[in-house]
């Protein structure tokens, strides 16, 4: 796969993943689903409009610059260092249907990596920074969404660690 092909592969997935955290955010049940899928969507919106800037870049140009790339969510380390502070407190909210819908965001989250891990390790040096960047990003994706699966499932564990005081 060549940069420009990657780039054009990359907009089609963070545009159906976007779509699929709308729809998950419209058919949520609590305020704390809508929220994070509402989070996740806006996020996911952000990516596509950075790509698109990125693959302009690229067919104006023939380079990628990976400048300028934010996110909303913390680092994985951040995010399980506030779960562990929260989970004392949390309310339980995200249930039923709502796990299911976190199943198939985290399977979207784990997908997206996976590709952009690919991307990394296939592309040239000059486009692997770019990709290097939504590796990291998607991560926290995934963290966030492993927390909020783990709470919402009721399982004892967050982050594939058993917390007994939820038990």
């Amino acid at each position: 796969m060549n940069v420009e092909e990657a780039l054009k592969t990359a907009l089609e997935f963070e545009n159906e993943v976007r779509d699929a955290y709308r729809e998950m955010a419209r058919a949520a049940g609590s305020d704390v689903g809508r929220r994070v899928f509402g989070v996740l969507a806006a996020e996911e919106q952000h990516h596509v409009e950075y790509l698109e800037g990125r693959l302009s870049e690229w067919r104006r140009t023939g380079t990628v610059t990976a400048e300028g790339l934010k996110t909303a969510i913390p680092r994985r380390a951040a995010i399980e260092e506030g779960v562990k502070k929260l989970a004392k407190e949390a309310s339980g909210e995200i249930r039923g249907g709502e796990v299911e819908m976190l199943r198939r965001a985290l399977h979207m989250e784990n997908e997206a990596g996976d590709f952009y891990k690919r991307m990394v390790a296939e592309l040239p040096a000059e486009a692997r920074p770019l990709f290097a960047r939504f590796v990291e990003i998607e991560d926290g994706h995934n963290a966030i969404v492993q927390a909020e699966l783990d709470y919402a499932s009721g399982s004892g564990y967050m982050f594939d660690f058993r917390d007994f005081e939820t038990v």
